[in-house]
C-alpha cells in the first residue's frame, strides 16, 4: 500500500520535477553553444530521466513526514 501511494505521489512530482530538470539541462545546452538538434534532444532527455529518481526521493521524503 505504502509504495502504490509513494509511487502516485511521484508520477505526480515527476510531472514538475522533469520539465524543471529537462529545461534547465536545454537551456545549459544552448547557453554553452550547442544549437543543433540531437544536444538539444539529448539534453531534455537526460533531465526527463533523471526527474525518476528525483521525484521518488522527494516523493519518500513528502510521505516519511505525512
Amino acid at each position: 500500500m505504502r509504495e502504490s501511494v509513494m509511487f502516485k505521489l511521484a508520477l505526480v512530482l515527476h510531472i514538475f520535477i522533469g520539465a524543471t530538470l529537462a529545461g534547465s539541462a536545454i537551456i545549459a545546452v544552448l547557453v554553452a553553444g550547442y544549437g543543433t538538434l540531437w544536444p538539444i534532444v539529448i539534453a531534455g532527455l537526460a533531465g526527463f530521466i533523471g526527474g525518476f529518481p528525483v521525484s521518488w526521493l522527494v516523493a519518500r521524503q513528502l510521505y516519511e513526514e505525512g
